[in-house]
């Protein structure tokens, strides 16, 4: 039996750091941070991304190396990356930590951590750990290809994911839940109510819903577009998404239900549709229509429908 000790290296944690996160401000702020972070937890190694999907690279490489843990320096997009590369590796025992550098900070808030600097760092040292469910989406590229990820918080088709791509356009100076909330306007100008065909399975039963919607989330977690309380039931290790779609035979019906959605109140609203599945595929029913159904993946822009989810329970051990 090869009883040799772990490199040292390797039994430090790994902060993989997205310079460009806070709209490029951790760049210039994270030497600051530094110092601050290693009186907290102690010593440490540090990757920086310099691309989209670099994290995952780097994460993966980290948790096939064996490190014990891998704290993710950015927005939810890039812890989002982390746990991709973790779960594409051969190691899931790696254990994920999060510092918050975001726009819209979204996964920390079902965790229930403050967004300050000794919030995340008192989580990072705690004992506190919980395996936690991550989905796996199978999804269709631009061009008509199949692709897919994990995502561990939620995936929203429809108007979430014109939102995802207008805050990507919107001024590096506007504050997160201003770039959101223009993101959103913008996304409703220009969104269109989908027609799908949902084959849910819950509890080893199949069925089919026929959903009619601007917008539905498929949710790990509770909050998705910096701060909206789209899913308040949802439980991070219950083994289940929650899965909400919000009506409307009219942009302005689809409003004035969509206005509750920071306080959750939308849920109690006539036609909401609130249900759990482990398993949903979603293709759209609009076949005179080619305008595409498009996707938000943990914050990002990723792909369209037709998409097939799977939720995999307590894949993953997220340390706080």
């Amino acid at each position: 039996m090869d009883t040799a000790e772990p490199k040292p290296s390797l039994a430090k944690p790994l902060l993989i750091v997205n310079p460009a996160s806070a709209r490029g401000a951790t760049e210039h702020v994270f030497p600051g941070m530094r110092r601050r972070i290693e009186k907290a937890i102690g010593t440490f190694d540090v990757e920086f991304t310099a691309r989209r999907g670099h994290a995952v690279d780097l994460a993966c490489s980290a948790a096939n190396e064996g490190r014990s843990l891998i704290v993710a320096v950015g927005g939810d997009g890039t812890f989002s990356e982390v746990v991709n590369g973790v779960m594409r590796s051969q190691n899931r025992e790696t254990r994920v930590g999060i510092i918050g550098r975001g726009t819209g900070g979204d996964f920390r808030r079902t965790l229930g951590i403050e967004h300050r600097l000794e919030s995340y760092l008192d989580a990072l040292v705690s004992e506190r750990e919980q395996s936690v469910d991550v989905g796996h989406v199978q999804y269709t590229t631009a061009d008509g290809k199949k692709g897919e990820r994990y995502f561990v918080n939620i995936l929203s088709a429809g108007m979430g994911g014109l939102c995802d791509r207008y805050v990507g356009e919107s001024s590096p100076y506007w504050p997160g839940r201003m770039a959101y909330m223009v993101g959103s306007l913008r996304g409703l100008i220009d969104c269109h109510r989908g027609d799908l065909l949902c084959r849910v399975t819950r509890s080893g039963r199949v069925e089919e819903r026929r959903i009619q919607t601007f917008m539905i989330a498929i949710c790990n977690g509770q909050y998705f577009g910096s701060g909206m309380h789209i899913a308040p039931k949802a439980e991070l290790s219950d083994g289940r998404f929650d899965v909400v779609a919000i009506p409307g035979e009219s942009k302005a019906a689809f409003l004035s239900i969509a206005m509750r959605v920071y306080d959750g109140g939308h849920i109690a609203k006539p036609g909401v549709d609130y249900f759990g599945c482990e398993k949903i595929e979603i293709e759209s029913l609009d076949t005179a229509e080619k305008r595409p159904f498009l996707l938000d993946v943990d914050g990002e822009p990723v792909g369209q429908i037709p998409i097939a989810i799977t939720l995999i329970p307590r894949a993953i051990v997220v340390r706080g």
